[in-house]
């Protein structure tokens, strides 16, 4: 692996790329662009089976639900076994879920039941498959391009997750119903041959101690939260702005075909619109806080706008 372990600090930019960071930043991207793919197209599809706005928010909301019960058990787990087998072996079997579920879609047998569970069980293992990234970042690059291998990663997911994943979703659904979670399903198996052929091993964590569990660690975590009263505030504002915003995103497919009449380009068109604010809000955010006098006034500045 170029430049892992010589002792030598190349140009950080030029080899991001080596060592199979163009792989695992491949098999990230293009699961990413797979998620999209069923955001965009789960709202769409629990649309036209239901017109409660209840049970088409639920829809939603299961896509984002596990973050919050499962984010920190996926942390913990991912420093716990091979990143590298749990992010292929995840892919897999999402790749396997997709593909039974647009059969489900082809012969007419989805129902706002499967969307809902399908959509928990897929974010649930997303949680393991983006912590497990993480932690395998470091064994494809040197300490000392971390910072801008991560940048990268996580660009590459938004830009190919909200601007063309999204986007390609109604084309799809043009050509049928079933096509774009067939398309999804491609994507989780191509990253999974992806990560799969990565010949690397992890670097190995700190050793726990002896009788330390997940759930220590986790309840370690949480009470340092308790005990910061900055960090708290911050995370409790951040968890009630994402209440609000939530809200909004799971309801508005009701909002903008059932209301608005936009149909499916119209909802496409006001989801990368969220997409393109979220990417100048980080581009412009040092800029914000310095014009602002510092993040407290734009953490309060941007709530009540």
């Amino acid at each position: 692996m170029a430049g892992i372990g010589t002792g030598t600090a190349p140009d950080a930019g030029a080899l991001a790329w080596r060592g199979g960071f163009g792989r695992l930043w491949s098999a990230a991207a293009v699961s990413r662009f797979g998620d999209a793919l069923r955001g965009t197209a789960l709202p769409l599809l629990a649309y036209a089976l239901t017109d409660s706005p209840l049970l088409i928010s639920l829809v939603t909301a299961c896509g984002f639900l596990p973050w919050l019960l499962f984010g920190l058990l996926g942390g913990a787990a991912a420093d716990r076994v091979d990143p590298r087998r749990a992010m292929w072996g995840v892919d897999v079997l999402r790749g396997l879920l997709m593909a039974g579920f647009a059969v489900a879609v082809a012969l007419g047998q989805a129902s706002i039941g499967l969307l809902i569970a399908l959509a928990f069980a897929l974010t649930t293992l997303q949680t393991l498959f983006d912590n497990a990234a993480t932690v395998l970042l470091p064994s494809v690059v040197p300490t000392t391009a971390l910072a801008t291998a991560n940048a990268r990663l996580m660009t590459g997911q938004e830009v190919l997750g909200r601007f063309v994943g999204g986007p390609v979703a109604p084309l799809l659904l043009a050509l049928g119903a079933a096509v774009p979670f067939l398309a999804d399903a491609a994507t989780y198996l191509v990253a999974a041959v992806l990560v799969a052929s990565l010949r690397i091993t992890a670097p190995p964590g700190p050793p726990a101690a002896p009788g330390r569990t997940v759930r220590h660690e986790i309840g370690d975590g949480i009470r340092a939260l308790r005990r910061d009263r900055v960090l708290r505030a911050c995370c409790a504002a951040v968890a009630l702005g994402n209440v609000g915003v939530g809200a909004l995103i799971g309801t508005l497919v009701v909002v903008v075909k059932g209301w608005l009449g936009a149909g499916d380009t119209g909802y496409v068109l006001v989801t990368t619109g969220y997409g393109i604010g979220m990417v100048l809000g980080g581009l412009l955010a040092g800029r914000v806080v310095a014009a602002l006098g510092g993040p407290v006034r734009t953490l309060l500045g941007a709530g009540l706008s």
